[in-house]
């Protein structure tokens, strides 16, 4: 996951992208992001469903919350990559 590796607050998930200044919902290892690479990240579901919207070829897997992948995978569906920027939608803004 190629990010800015700026240290982050140990309080927030690693899916947490360092502009997205949401807060986590729920266990920081609700499920693992993946990328094409084999770039791995734990995440919430919040910055899970955030960070699988803006890659391509993403995989989303079970991590410590049941069924949280599929809620993560169906949920980046609908989100605009790297929503926190610029939401264009208002459902952007609110997952």
């Amino acid at each position: 996951m190629d990010q800015d590796h700026t240290p982050q607050d140990a309080r927030r998930c690693g899916a947490v992208h360092v502009e997205d200044r949401t807060p986590c919902v729920g266990p920081q290892d609700a499920v693992t992001v993946l990328d094409a690479v084999g770039g791995a990240a734990p995440g919430c579901e919040h910055h899970g469903a955030r960070m699988a919207a803006s890659i391509d070829d993403v995989r989303v897997e079970p991590g410590s919350v049941v069924g949280a992948a599929t809620r993560v995978f169906a949920a980046a569906q609908d989100l605009a990559p790297f929503c926190w920027r610029a939401p264009s939608r208002p459902m952007d803004a609110a997952v």
